[in-house]
């Protein structure tokens, strides 16, 4: 089997309508956790869906999903994003061809179409300061996180990232169970730089 596709939903059921008959015609096998009960409510024909007793963290579920899947690849997928055709067949192409890559994530684009900045650097903290409290009101300091953001970039050719959001990325299997899954002691948020720097 080359891929799996995991989704968590947490009271998703309307993206998941949507989304899912768009991914699950991508890839081999999906696995839907329902993080919350009725947070999914019809699923196309061959998706399996694992209900928590109790909800859990991003990372955990997404674990969870992982362990019930069996691709030489993972897809995680955030429940509102509705993949194009053909960009899980891209992101393996480019996985096959680049075995040193354990982690690929795809140009993202905003419902209306737009360029949506889903590559970044790592974190620093003088950055976080600025993105984070009323310093970002300051034009200098914002300027000079364009970089951090690669705002300034619109590749049209695969670029390396230090890390990509979580939202839609492509992993390596072995890759995954090298680093040991992805960290459940993130709460919420950071759980994607963290697998990335792994």
């Amino acid at each position: 089997m080359k891929v799996s596709a995991v989704v968590v939903s947490h009271d998703h059921a309307a993206e998941l309508e949507s989304s899912l008959p768009a991914l699950v015609s991508q890839v081999d096998e999906t696995v839907v956790v329902a993080n919350l009960p009725e947070s999914v409510a019809v699923v196309p024909n061959g998706v399996r869906v694992l209900e928590n007793s109790r909800p859990l963290t991003l990372a955990a579920n997404v674990n969870l999903a992982i362990a019930a899947t069996e691709g030489e690849y993972v897809l995680s997928a955030n429940p509102d994003v509705t993949p194009e055709a053909g960009a899980v067949a891209a992101l393996v192409v480019f996985a096959d061809a680049h075995p040193h890559c354990g982690i690929a994530g795809p140009q993202m684009r905003w419902p209306d179409g737009t360029w949506q900045p889903s590559r970044r650097r790592f974190p620093t903290i003088r950055g976080t300061l600025v993105r984070r409290t009323p310093l970002r009101r300051l034009r200098t300091p914002y300027e000079k996180q364009r970089d951090h953001f690669h705002l300034d970039e619109r590749p049209t050719d695969p670029v390396q990232a230090d890390w990509m959001l979580g939202a839609f990325l492509l992993m390596r299997r072995t890759t995954l169970d090298e680093i040991g899954g992805w960290d459940a002691g993130f709460r919420h948020y950071c759980e994607d730089i963290d697998l990335c720097y792994r």
